[in-house]
């Protein structure tokens, strides 16, 4: 066993070198997660929008289920698709558990609420302030849609942006539904699980400096659209 220096030392080598293995591991966790948002973003912009320019009996109740659906477990997601698509759930034929497309839609289930939710504030503050432009120029519900998520897009990036953050730190969900294999769905965080309870410290920190490196490339990101739209709105 290496001590914790050598350990690091071995992980910056690893890091450095870009070791095939840790490559192949970061390119699969960066094609779920990317995939995972924009389809995330597909579904919740778009439910988002809608439920912020719709008056309707039981929108408080819509809401409260938005909200309460950001904080869904992802160890219980993960058991909810593993049972759908269990050779005895009623989407096995589809043959889907243990491959990156069921990881995909186990994130796209865990981040499209948080990004409807977020757009729906975003968008109904919007709203607020264009609605009587809106009514004077008689635009129809997807006029107004398509021009808020015009209009509100730094601020849509920032969400879609943090939906990525979520979904590319995700461990509970995938690795019950992914399974852990090697070179087929292992990726960054349940590598990182796997590779520490093996007592291999070294590549399990080189996952680690790359995963902190994309959560810090993610929020300069989100700091950096944030500025951009600031002074979009002073122009």
């Amino acid at each position: 066993m290496h001590s914790i220096g050598d350990s690091f030392a071995l992980a910056l080598q690893l890091v450095l070198s870009g070791d095939a293995d840790l490559l192949a591991i970061v390119l699969l966790s960066l094609r779920v997660s990317l995939t995972a948002t924009a389809l995330a973003c597909l579904i919740g912009l778009p439910v988002g929008a809608l439920v912020a320019i719709s008056r309707f009996r039981g929108r408080n109740g819509v809401l409260i289920l938005m909200n309460a659906l950001m904080g869904l477990p992802p160890v219980v997601v993960g058991l909810l698709l593993y049972l759908q698509f269990s050779r005895s759930g009623p989407l096995g034929f589809l043959g889907l558990l243990y491959t990156p497309t069921a990881m995909i839609v186990a994130q796209t289930v865990l981040i499209a609420p948080i990004v409807a939710a977020l757009s729906r504030q975003v968008l109904e503050d919007l709203h607020t302030e264009y609605a009587e432009q809106f009514r004077s120029l008689c635009l129809t519900r997807l006029q107004t849609v398509r021009a808020l998520l015009w209009d509100a897009r730094y601020s849509l990036l920032t969400v879609g942006l943090a939906g990525f953050g979520r979904a590319v730190a995700e461990v509970g969900a995938v690795i019950i539904v992914g399974g852990n294999i090697d070179h087929l769905t292992r990726v960054m965080t349940t590598a990182i699980a796997l590779e520490t309870s093996k007592g291999d410290l070294a590549l399990a920190l080189a996952l680690g400096i790359i995963l902190l490196t994309i959560a810090l490339g993610v929020n300069a990101a989100v700091q950096s659209v944030r500025m951009t739209a600031a002074r979009y709105a002073y122009v």
